[in-house]
């Protein structure tokens, strides 16, 4: 068999590659992170849009049985 003579530390498999994978990572968790900062001050600066329910007389009722049933949690089905 032929020797392997292309081994190097200093090759995109080894330590480059190690330390570009771990960068990568980190700066993805970095972003990752001010994601979540900025999503929760804009929560915390707005957390809904009470446009809809300002009024009472603006919620609809259901009141077919059927229809809430539809909107109800379902159970799961057994298998008899």
């Amino acid at each position: 068999m032929a020797e392997n003579t292309k081994r190097s530390i200093w090759s995109i498999h080894g330590l480059p590659g190690m330390l570009i994978a771990v960068l990568l990572l980190i700066a993805v968790l970095i972003f990752l992170q001010l994601a979540v900062v900025v999503t929760y001050r804009y929560g915390a600066a707005a957390p809904y849009d009470e446009g809809p329910i300002r009024d009472i007389n603006n919620v609809k009722m259901i009141a077919d049985l059927e229809q809430q049933r539809q909107y109800s949690f379902q159970s799961p089905k057994s298998e008899q």
